[in-house]
């Protein structure tokens, strides 16, 4: 196939990492047994770490960015797809070691997809995307662990983000009291409005330093590490448990296992790179119990390919609130 197409391609030349759109055809890019047609796509926090080099996510360059699209399959050579089919991929090396979703046509391996369930579209897997997988993710690790909300408040700290946002929604539509933790004061009424409860001010926050402080939470979900990951251990209730996604302010963690051996508080690390029975369960929750009833409100942005160069720095500077969707077909 010697069709071309466009992408949005990263680039490292004299130690400076930078994107920019380029047209491609499938001898340009890192191999694979499925060729899709991208539909959309989606922005993330690592996708603007990976595009300004502000992080070293790519691996290999150059290389196609993005780390999430959902398409329809044009071509296979793995029996579990079929052209026709609409498919959905995360992670799985894209934008790091092999080239990604910012492309009208993407080659991955079938490894990494998964059938789009029957009651969402790929517009709306993208609106859930890799942040809503990993917010998902996190709540089916705690429930799993013993979760329930009759434990107490479930605190999601970087609740603005899309992580946070969707983990705010999840929790909410499962009984939940929810607490947001944000820097972001002006956004309560977002907060609310995707099922916070309580809005915490971070700007406002005392954590203070003994090795336990007053026990607060029932559980978390914890996009920054660092300080707030240790004061969360801290606050935790007896045997509620802490989900540790994101570092966005710390890849540090510095506590003692007093929480631990003196309250059962459980620190549960969440990785997107699951088995593929693991994926395809946390999607059909997606579509089922744990869909998310505010996408409209959360992903209510979308740009087309060509404007994404412009669209990263908002990420770094923690400029966003919610999700961004990339159409890309």
């Amino acid at each position: 196939m010697s069709e071309p197409f466009q992408a949005f391609r990263i680039h490292r030349e004299d130690d400076t990492v930078s994107g920019r759109l380029e047209t491609l055809t499938l001898d340009d890019v890192t191999p694979g047994n499925v060729v899709v047609r991208v539909e959309y796509s989606g922005i993330n926090y690592k996708d603007a770490l990976a595009a300004t080099g502000a992080a070293p996510i790519v691996r290999e360059f150059p290389l196609v960015g993005g780390i999430d699209l959902a398409g329809e399959v044009i071509s296979s050579e793995d029996a579990r797809f079929s052209p026709g089919d609409k498919v959905v991929g995360l992670c799985g090396g894209l934008s790091e070691t092999r080239d990604g979703g910012y492309a009208e046509i993407a080659r991955v391996d079938g490894d990494m997809l998964v059938h789009v369930p029957q009651t969402l579209d790929t517009r709306t897997t993208m609106a859930i995307g890799t942040a809503g997988f990993t917010a998902a993710l996190a709540v089916h690790r705690l429930e799993h662990n013993g979760q329930r909300p009759q434990a107490g408040p479930v605190l999601v700290t970087g609740a603005t983000g899309g992580v946070g946002s969707i983990a705010v929604d999840i929790l909410s539509a499962r009984g939940y009291d929810v607490a947001a933790l944000t820097g972001k004061a002006d956004q309560r009424p977002f907060l609310e409005a995707i099922g916070a409860s309580e809005i915490v001010n971070r700007n406002e926050l005392t954590m203070g330093t003994r090795p336990l402080e007053s026990a607060r939470w029932g559980g978390a979900i914890d996009n920054l590490g660092g300080d707030v990951l240790a004061w969360l251990t801290r606050t935790t209730k007896p045997w509620g448990n802490v989900a540790s996604i994101g570092l966005a302010a710390s890849v540090e963690l510095h506590t003692t296992v007093m929480p631990f051996i003196l309250r059962s508080v459980s620190l549960l690390g969440v990785n997107m790179e699951v088995s593929a029975e693991m994926r395809a369960e946390i999607w059909q929750r997606l579509a089922t119990d744990l869909r998310p009833r505010h996408l409209d409100r959360i992903a209510n942005r979308e740009v087309t390919l060509d404007a994404l160069p412009g669209c990263f720095k908002d990420y770094l500077n923690a400029g966003v609130v919610g999700r961004t969707v990339v159409k890309i077909n």
